[in-house]
């Protein structure tokens, strides 16, 4: 038998991704609450995702929202991560606030911000870890959370993923 890997690079692709979302999921959490939700996106939902990121980029003159909804048409899959809001009632004032009563609706609890980059920072080392190549991007997270694609999620953040001979996500125009 000949398996070529150009024939096989996606499943293996969306099997790491697999890995990549455990990662997240598994990943340390400042209080111990689960506040995290993952989801993948391939296929045709990366070009609705790049669409609607140029969309709002557009919308808001945000260049850097136009060059990344061309760059994640690169990508095998998408990974977006995100956060709950949830107050930890820890009244630490890491926020700013003197206690968590006094912090504004839509402050975030710190605790949530610093989760949700952990879940990302372990879903990147898993990625690195099995060789492949990504970046982490607000614009496409923003544009996941403005489709609502991770629902009642405060902050979404995106890492496009690919499997090629030159990572895409750097040396962009």
């Amino acid at each position: 038998m000949i398996l070529n890997e150009r024939e096989t690079r996606h499943e293996r692709v969306m099997e790491a991704v697999k890995l990549m979302m455990t990662a997240a999921r598994t990943a340390p959490k400042g209080k111990g609450m689960d506040i995290i939700e993952i989801a993948a996106i391939a296929g045709e939902d990366i070009k609705t995702l790049s669409a609607k990121t140029k969309e709002l980029g557009e919308q808001n003159g945000l260049n850097f929202f136009l060059r990344d909804a061309e760059n994640i048409l690169s990508a095998e899959a998408v990974v977006i991560i995100g956060s709950h809001s949830s107050e930890h009632n820890l009244n630490c004032s890491y926020c700013g606030y003197p206690t968590c009563t006094a912090k504004p609706e839509y402050t975030p609890c710190v605790l949530n911000s610093v989760d949700i980059g952990i879940a990302i920072g372990s879903a990147c080392a898993t990625a690195a870890d099995l060789r492949l190549d990504t970046r982490v991007m607000f614009s496409v997270g923003y544009t996941a959370q403005k489709l609502k694609w991770l629902p009642d999620c405060r902050s979404v953040f995106a890492i496009p993923v690919s499997a090629s001979s030159k990572n895409p996500f750097f040396d962009r125009k």
